[in-house]
């Protein structure tokens, strides 16, 4: 049943998402943030940092292992920035589109652990496959391996994801991850490259 679900979850992405890999340039705002949007942070915060992320994409891994902890301390923990975590798949899209269900499948406050949990662990997909990876991703979820099953098998979680990529191609993204500060395209995944763009917005 889970694989069968894993597998229709990964609905036909390779047109959208052939070749993406690399940090994005993007040649149009991202569409604004909604209540189906995963948020970290505060609601009210004045700088809203959009990002476009695929769980199957090493450089995606890198920022969630890497910068969001710091990124997190300094501005998302302060109220100054909120994160909105978008997917858009990678190769393989099938895996990246299900990872992606999955965690919006979680229970409401659990999206973010379910995707630290598959950033964390994305390196292990080679040697393990996808099966551990999953697993551990549907126990961070606070949810049953039953109810994700329901969950994937319905209509709601395709649309949504669909928007998502939808939003990413009118927006110009030809590569994860890629940011939008405000609004604004910032290329450089960095801690220093982010709060270069941040900085001037909180004076």
């Amino acid at each position: 049943m889970m694989r069968r679900a894993f597998i229709a979850a990964g609905f036909a992405l390779a047109a959208l998402t052939g070749g993406l890999a690399a940090p994005a340039f993007a040649a149009d705002a991202p569409p604004p943030v909604t209540a189906q949007d995963h948020i970290l942070g505060r609601a009210n915060a004045p700088v809203t940092v959009i990002e476009y992320a695929s769980f199957t994409c090493s450089h995606c891994a890198d920022f969630h292992n890497t910068v969001l902890p710091a990124f997190k301390a300094k501005y998302i923990d302060t109220g100054k920035v909120r994160l909105v975590h978008r997917n858009l798949p990678t190769p393989p899209a099938n895996v990246a589109a299900a990872a992606a269900a999955v965690a919006m499948c979680a229970a409401p406050a659990r999206y973010f652990d379910v995707a630290a949990v598959f950033m964390r662990d994305q390196a292990n997909l080679q040697t393990t496959g996808a099966q551990p990876w999953f697993a551990a991703g549907i126990a961070a979820s606070g949810r049953t391996r039953e109810q994700i099953e329901s969950c994937l098998e319905g209509p709601t979680i395709r649309a949504e994801l669909d928007a998502q990529i939808a939003g990413a191609d009118a927006a110009g993204v030809t590569g994860t991850p890629a940011f939008f500060v405000n609004g604004t395209a910032v290329a450089d995944h960095s801690l220093d490259a982010l709060s270069a763009a941040i900085d001037p917005l909180l004076r």
